[in-house]
């Protein structure tokens, strides 16, 4: 079977490091047409430079990136530097990118690449703010019905909120364009917070990744050392959610995932439950179903999978 074709729009943040390093790792699986950078954990130019300096700590310096919003659709712009530190990637000492940005706007690359390509065969990968997401369906309506798979990591329902009470950080950040996304009628899978917060990087995981002694699982090492300080004080769990490699793991396994076909809805107006996912995931509503929201996996085998695909880089 031929890879999958996918453009990971992200805003990295540790975690979107993570995720990225995983699909790159992975050229049997996950053909990575490109990077879009949108601004989410720390502001665009940050997440632009992090996305480069991923791609070359893999040396996959081929894989293009773009630049993509800014802000969101309607608000002003909520950022996480009390998580993932002032650059998004504090823990490991990285170089700075030498590869550039590519020229154009990251909406239009996800626009052009889903013409481009035969139609349902291009997946979409959101790790952060749906903002480039819902600008590209706002700007071109019809690619969505040319869009494989949305496959996101936002959201959270049983496990509330992770920057309100009950709102999980990605789709806080630009609700609307989130209500944009899941009105859509594209296939979505959601992995919330519900199955992030079960993988969870204990000292023996991180240990594994410290193990492989190459740059790449020293790198990622650090990166979890850094940040799960901030989860552990907070949850008082035994390691911090490694969130967003969750989105590629279940591309490349899904049978490690559990989850129900469901309907998910956005709050956007109320000022107490702005950026909910609200999910009906006892079926009491009669709204149709719209989306895949993920609530279990297989946390050890989501961590040999993880460790095993790094260690190729």
């Amino acid at each position: 079977m031929a890879p999958r074709k996918i453009i990971i729009d992200t805003d990295p943040g540790q975690d979107d490091a993570v995720a990225i390093l995983l699909a790159l790792a992975s050229p049997e699986d996950l053909d990575v047409l490109g990077l879009t950078a949108v601004a989410g954990n720390v502001p665009l130019d940050l997440t632009s430079k992090n996305a480069r300096i991923i791609c070359e700590l893999a040396g996959k310096v081929d894989v293009p990136v773009y630049e993509g919003c800014d802000r969101p659709l309607g608000r002003d712009l909520v950022t996480a530097e009390h998580v993932h530190g002032k650059t998004g990637l504090d823990g490991p000492d990285l170089p700075d990118p030498i590869m550039a940005v590519q020229d154009g706007h990251a909406v239009d690359f996800i626009i052009d690449t889903i013409r481009d390509q035969p139609s349902g065969t291009v997946t979409l990968c959101p790790l952060g703010p749906l903002t480039n997401i819902a600008t590209a369906l706002q700007k071109a309506p019809d690619i969505s019905e040319r869009i494989q798979q949305i496959v996101l990591m936002g959201g959270a329902y049983f496990e509330v909120g992770n920057i309100t009470p009950t709102a999980e950080f990605n789709i806080y950040v630009d609700p609307e364009a989130a209500d944009i996304v899941f009105k859509s009628g594209i296939d979505i899978v959601v992995l919330p917070l519900d199955v992030t917060h079960k993988a969870l990087v204990t000292k023996p995981r991180n240990d594994a990744f410290r193990a492989l002694d190459t740059p790449v699982g020293i790198a990622v090492a650090q990166m979890t050392d850094f940040f799960e300080r901030f989860d552990k004080e907070k949850y008082g769990s035994a390691g911090a959610p490694l969130h967003d490699p969750c989105v590629t793991a279940y591309l490349i396994q899904p049978d490690l995932f559990r989850g129900r076909h469901i309907n998910v809805e956005i709050e956007t107006t109320s000022e107490l439950t702005r950026g909910m996912t609200v999910a009906d995931w006892w079926g009491v509503t009669d709204r149709p179903r719209n989306a895949t929201f993920i609530g279990d996996l297989d946390a050890d085998g989501f961590f040999a999978l993880l460790t095993d695909r790094l260690a190729r880089l």
